[in-house]
């Protein structure tokens, strides 16, 4: 519920693993719990959101209370749970259609066949030309501020503004080119333009001493 305007399309695998009742019971049952949890999530955030108003100090909770504004007014679709036999290639090819169907759906998707500005292209390949350059460090890391003097410095890109740049950014982290945190304080002036060199740091560190934990426990 964090991004405006989002859509779920739940999918329940191993279908040959169910009789044919059971699979339409699991699947009221998956429904069901979606609407639930969602219905609690609404409740929860309304209640904090009149914790906050009804504090004594309101003006020091502005941040958080604007946050939670916003959580509140996105919105979320959630579509027809679709039931797969991963073992049945007709059953993939039978979701890869559903899945493209709903993209294309302009009542779901809006802004489908909006067009972005030329701009939005360019940066797209400069910050490419950049992540491959050499003078780019393995884990791909580079200061917000940095990253808009280095893009400034292309000819078609000089009078590239920050404020601008932060709205490309956004949708290169939506399509997942780049990855840039901006909702956390400590990472807001930091680009990732190697989204797989952190893939790789989280499997290390959910992995490092996996196995002897695992013995300890048991």
């Amino acid at each position: 519920m964090r991004v405006p305007n989002s859509v779920v399309l739940p999918v329940g695998t191993h279908v040959d693993c169910c009789r044919e009742e059971e699979v339409e019971e699991k699947r009221r049952d998956i429904m069901a719990k979606i609407t639930a949890m969602l219905a609690e999530r609404k409740s929860n955030l309304a209640h904090f959101i009149n914790n906050l108003e009804g504090s004594e100090e309101p003006e020091f909770y502005v941040d958080q209370w604007e946050r939670l504004k916003e959580m509140e007014n996105c919105t979320l679709t959630i579509l027809k749970l679709v039931a797969v036999n991963c073992m049945d290639h007709r059953d993939i090819k039978k979701l890869e259609d559903t899945i493209l169907g709903h993209v294309k759906n302009e009542e779901l998707f809006p802004e489908v066949v909006r067009v972005l500005p030329p701009v939005y292209r360019q940066v797209e390949v400069a910050i490419v030309d950049i992540a491959q350059s050499e003078e780019m460090a393995d884990h791909g890391m580079m200061d917000l501020q940095y990253l808009l003097s280095k893009l400034s410095q292309c000819k078609h890109l000089a009078n590239l503004g920050r404020e601008l740049l932060q709205d490309i950014l956004r949708y290169l982290h939506r399509i997942g080119l780049v990855v840039w945190y901006e909702e956390i304080k400590h990472l807001e002036s930091t680009v990732f333009l190697q989204p797989t060199f952190l893939i790789t740091m989280f499997k290390l560190l959910v992995r490092y001493r996996l196995v002897q934990q695992l013995e300890s426990i048991s």
